[in-house]
């Protein structure tokens, strides 16, 4: 029904912190958090949570995220919970991750890290699998 970027945030708090991320920056890895919550019959708020942090316990650090809304209106005769669940955490990730991940570049890009680039891509038919079958 309707998708759009419901909070991204990205932080680089002084110039030192910028020159030390920009040199360990390729460390950094993206996180995939994903929610959903019902908002009524039928309608779910899927919320797909970014995250690209170095996981190491480095005091100069930047913080990038981007929290990103999908609206869906599943059909009426969807009522299993396991096809429900594949389609918030794989049908609907596939459809909207090129977005996303555009978007979460572009912040990177415009904060100064222009090289960034998201070598891995993520397979959610395949990450779907592997957790729930």
């Amino acid at each position: 029904m309707s998708k759009f970027i419901k909070d991204i945030s990205g932080e680089t708090p002084d110039f030192e912190t910028y020159m030390y991320v920009k040199d360990f920056i390729s460390k950094y890895q993206l996180n995939i958090e994903i929610n959903s919550k019902p908002l009524k019959a039928q309608i779910i708020e899927v919320n797909t949570l970014l995250k690209f942090h170095d996981n190491n316990e480095s005091k100069r650090k930047s913080y990038f995220e981007m929290t990103y809304t999908s609206i869906i209106k599943l059909k009426d005769e969807v009522k299993n919970k396991n096809i429900i669940q594949k389609i918030v955490l794989c049908d609907v990730q596939k459809e909207i991750f090129p977005e996303i991940e555009k978007a979460l570049l572009s912040l990177l890009h415009t904060s100064g890290y222009p090289g960034v680039k998201f070598l891995k891509k993520v397979d959610f038919e395949d990450l779907y699998k592997k957790n729930f079958n």
